[in-house]
């Protein structure tokens, strides 16, 4: 079985992709990217998005177990760890941190997570 989770945002009908999907006991939760002026406060805001993602699921961030972060600058990660030190919590994932160019120039950084679906 294979359940789909929309976060309503507008891109999801235009790129054709929604925010998650539920299948073989995994959650895979899309590339996600948040608002604000900097660096952590749009880091923050995509793990918002996430955070409701996992939660429609049945999960949490303590079920992640893989995290990939896309940065445009390398430099932008490291004010950010703090904050992914903070919601992971006793659980960390693997993770990795690729550098590479986003939509659009304004975001400064992208999450993604896979977690475990509830048994």
């Amino acid at each position: 079985m294979i359940k789909r989770i929309s976060s309503g945002g507008e891109f999801e009908a235009k790129i054709g992709y929604c925010r998650a999907v539920v299948a073989g006991g995994f959650v895979h939760v899309a590339g996600t990217v948040g608002q604000g002026d900097d660096v952590v406060a749009q880091c923050q805001s995509a793990l918002d998005t996430i955070s409701a993602a996992l939660a429609e699921a049945g999960a949490g961030f303590a079920d992640v177990v893989r995290v990939n972060y896309y940065l445009p600058d390398r430099a932008d990660f490291e004010p950010c760890w703090p904050l992914l030190a903070q919601t992971f919590g006793d659980a960390p994932p693997a993770a990795t941190m690729i550098e590479c160019g986003l939509i659009d120039a304004k975001f400064r950084i992208e999450i993604e997570v896979t977690a475990l679906a509830p048994g």
